[in-house]
């Protein structure tokens, strides 16, 4: 087994879900192991705090032209290197340019990770400038080029199967022994019930779904609804609480939720995505509530940690289910926390991780 790994990955460390939750949670695990490695970013914290904000043209392009040569002047450091890990691309515009000097030239073993259908276009407006500059198709030749494939469900792997026969499931995971560990918290209850969300911007479109759940419901019963992310949302609820995303309180801030939802619609793009929010709410001991898509199917059991809702209905229904019987939150808390730990948690995924660097 080699040894020794550069990572080159898209996001600074420390910020991006899809980051913190496939990989670098598992850093300790590899020095553990005897691996030793580096990691290199794309976008610096500068250009991250700008990235998804209105404007900036000049500076964008400046940063990430910056970006682009530095990334190059990498390719040289990757020799003494036994792996190159990718997560998703190593830069964000173009054809895989890199992937096809680190695997034909270099001749390195390249694994590939992705957690999302990135295949598809999906893009914040704030960046549409750039998405002619966008090919998404290179996701494809990086996959022939790929010695392994680390995906984030079946879904995925099924589709880089066509190109790869080489992939394997590697799940988002969660850290239930040092991280989401509702133990190592003290857990003031809000007063009245609250129903909560997190995420990005991205995904903040989905919550337009609830707006006539939500509404319904304050006609019956006292409750807040918070939303924690890095931006406000669009959508405008009654009794709403935004919190912005601190990764220094974001287990505080999810504690104080006593159900979570995560709607989504039922499209190519919501099936590759990987349940973070549902694992989250869980791994907590928080029943969620989800859209059955993609991998959520596995991750709730319904009636028992948490319920899948289809229809506006379904969602009212399970909702008032829940703040009616508030003893039945109590009752899905061991469940839903339990089914993470054995499933989705760090710790029952360490040997599956470390086997994408066996040979």
């Amino acid at each position: 087994m080699g040894k020794t790994i550069f990572f080159l990955v898209p996001y600074p460390l420390g910020k991006a879900p899809s980051q913190r939750f496939r990989f670098e949670q598992y850093f300790n695990l590899l020095k553990e192991n005897g691996f030793e490695f580096k990691v290199h970013s794309f976008y610096s914290d500068k250009t991250w705090d700008i990235l998804h904000q209105e404007g900036h043209i000049v500076s964008k392009t400046i940063r990430i032209t910056t970006s682009f040569f530095i990334r190059f002047f990498h390719l040289f450091s990757l020799l003494k290197y036994d792996f190159v890990f990718i997560h998703r691309e190593v830069a964000p515009i173009g054809p895989p340019f890199f992937e096809w000097i680190i695997a034909k030239i270099l001749r390195k073993k390249i694994i590939y990770d992705f957690d999302d259908a990135i295949w598809l276009p999906n893009y914040s407006e704030s960046n549409s400038s750039f998405q002619k500059l966008k090919y998404y198709k290179k996701v494809d030749g990086i996959m022939k080029l790929a010695s392994k494939i680390s995906a984030g469900n079946n879904y995925l792997v099924d589709y880089a199967k066509q190109f790869n026969k080489n992939t394997f499931v590697n799940p988002t995971t969660i850290d239930t022994n040092n991280y989401h560990n509702p133990d190592l918290f003290i857990n003031e209850s809000e007063s009245i019930p609250v129903i909560g969300w997190t995420g990005t911007h991205t995904t903040a479109k989905y919550l337009d779904f609830l707006i006539p759940i939500f509404e319904k419901l304050n006609a019956e019963f006292d409750f807040e609804f918070w939303v924690i992310s890095n931006e406000k949302p669009l959508a405008e609820f009654k009794n709403m609480n935004f919190i912005k995303w601190k990764k220094e309180t974001e287990i505080e801030d999810l504690l104080k939720f006593d159900i979570g939802v995560m709607p989504l619609t039922d499209d190519k793009w919501a099936k590759g995505k990987c349940g973070f929010k549902a694992l989250q709410y869980m791994a907590l001991g928080i029943p969620a509530i989800a859209s059955p898509v993609g991998i959520n199917n596995e991750i709730i059991d319904h009636g028992k940690n948490g319920f899948l809702c289809t229809t506006e209905n379904e969602w009212y229904e399970s909702i008032r289910f829940l703040l009616d019987n508030p003893s039945e939150i109590k009752k899905m808390h061991n469940s839903a926390r339990q089914k993470i730990i054995d499933k989705y948690s760090v710790s029952s995924n360490e040997t599956n991780f470390l086997n994408l660097f066996n040979n």
